[in-house]
């Protein structure tokens, strides 16, 4: 199974090294104080911090070791139980996921799937046009509407697909912080054409001051 636990970049091994060897030190200490503190022949509580210092000793050697693998990977991330997969973000799991991202395009008449694809990109936005084009060229569709669902959504992907003679619906996603710190969603504004104006949610009218891009 792909655990965070068996997947390592830069930034998790220094933090893996950083905790193995600040308890090395908290060992030695320990074991410099139980040596002073004893006159009497090894005790069982000098072997066992000894036999700690020991694991820990080996797993600094295998935490460098893969350092070494990571400076030779071409993108300084490595896997111990799936060499291919990789973390991915997500927005359920700050820590993301270790694994694939599977694409796949189903012919809605038939229900048959189409087109796939398998991917280490955690999010879908890169992914529209590709499987669309794929998907087109795969049924023989001269024309072909795209339905994809909101985590598809991306500006320079939909535009492909219009040149591409695919036509793109993907729900727009709302990305603005404004409702959740409280304030009113832009989708509650109506625009009214007649006076190039809005109308706010208690009916007052918002008039045009200017235009940026």
């Amino acid at each position: 199974m792909n655990t965070h636990e068996k997947n390592y970049t830069k930034g998790t091994l220094a933090r893996r090294k950083a905790h193995v060897e600040e308890s090395i030190a908290r060992y030695l200490a320990e074991l410099e104080e139980t040596d002073r503190a004893e006159t009497r022949p090894a005790t069982p509580r000098i072997a066992h911090l000894t036999e700690r210092l020991a694991s820990l000793r080996g797993r600094l050697g295998e935490l460098e070791a893969i350092g070494r693998q990571l400076e030779a990977s071409p993108d300084e991330q490595i896997s111990l139980t799936d060499r291919d997969a990789r973390a991915m973000a997500t927005g359920s799991d700050h820590r993301g996921v270790v694994g694939y991202n599977v694409q796949a395009a189903v012919d809605t008449r038939h229900h048959i799937v189409v087109a796939n694809a398998v991917t280490n990109r955690g999010h879908d936005r890169s992914h529209l046009l590709e499987m669309a084009t794929v998907a087109q060229a795969e049924t023989g569709a001269a024309e072909m509407i795209a339905l994809a669902d909101r985590g598809y959504y991306e500006g320079e992907q939909i535009r492909a697909c219009v040149e591409a003679g695919i036509i793109p619906m993907v729900p727009k996603p709302n990305t603005s912080p404004a409702q959740a710190r409280g304030f009113l969603g832009k989708a509650m504004f109506v625009h009214e054409p007649q006076t190039d104006t809005y109308r706010c949610p208690a009916g007052q009218q918002l008039q045009k001051r200017f235009a940026r891009v």
